[in-house]
């Protein structure tokens, strides 16, 4: 494992060089993800690794895409799916149109769930889904709608798992072992970088979905985010997060209502 030290001055010398603050992500959790680049690409000797880094911004680009990316499925916790579908969406209904944002979309998996499940309630045609991911790569897998046919399987009970009731598989074109989704999904999704560390609110949103990105940040940057969500979202509007993340340590009591038993709240004022 790399040093403590050795983290500090790739941190530092990376915000030198590219103006890229990796200052408030989690030690632990930024540790293990450097070090499986620095094995992955076979260093043996940290400072050539560093030297690499400086001096060579294609591979500079390479390992924040490699640390940055986030592990990510369709319709992932299908309980969570099962609320939004029962009582979330319902209620999101009464609006004329509906804006959502996905924050730390990754590969979009999770963007396409929402999709299906707001066509399902007959809510696609008035909604807009932005997308949004520091990690360019990533976004241009989730902009193509293709996903591996061999994972269709699992996505495919996770989506009865969450309530669904249709057949999967009319949702996607299977061609080559890859699964390419409808275009009538992806035309109702708007797909832009965005750095949580240090970009700003653009729009204001009814629903606003960031699950498991905040627990690869410092407390600091975590209330920071959270703030940001805060004065993105709507009054009755909704923050969902991922299950091991919270809004209690971050935004004034009373504000917001935990719904049912899912990390999913209501913006009440």
């Amino acid at each position: 494992m790399i040093e403590d030290i050795e983290l500090e001055t790739l941190i530092n010398e990376v915000y030198e060089y590219y103006g890229f603050d990796f200052g408030s992500y989690s030690r632990a959790s930024l540790k293990r993800r450097v070090y499986r680049v620095y094995q992955l690409d076979g260093f043996t000797h940290f400072h050539d690794f560093l030297s690499k880094v400086r001096t060579d911004p294609e591979y500079y680009k390479r390992m924040v895409d490699e640390i940055t990316v986030n592990v990510t499925e369709m319709f992932r916790d299908p309980s969570f799916y099962n609320i939004l579908r029962k009582e979330i969406l319902p209620l999101l209904g009464t609006k004329p149109f509906i804006r959502l944002w996905h924050a730390g979309c990754s590969t979009g998996e999770e963007v396409y769930s929402m999709a299906i499940m707001l066509k399902e309630a007959g809510l696609l045609h008035k909604s807009l889904i932005y997308a949004t991911d520091i990690n360019a790569t990533v976004l241009e897998t989730a902009k193509k709608g293709i996903f591996p046919l061999k994972m269709m399987k699992e996505y495919s009970q996770n989506y009865r798992d969450a309530g669904g009731q249709e057949d999967f598989s009319r949702y996607y074109t299977a061609n080559y072992g890859i699964a390419k989704f409808n275009d009538e999904l992806s035309q109702k999704m708007v797909y832009s970088q965005h750095n949580l560390v240090s970009d700003t609110s653009f729009n204001e949103f009814d629903m606003i979905l960031c699950r498991n990105v905040l627990i690869y940040f410092d407390n600091e940057l975590q209330k920071r985010v959270i703030n940001l969500f805060d004065e993105s979202l709507a009054v009755l509007g909704f923050l969902a997060l991922g299950t091991k993340e919270t809004i209690k340590y971050s935004i004034s009591p009373g504000k917001y209502k935990q719904y049912e038993k899912e990390k999913i709240w209501r913006k009440i004022k």
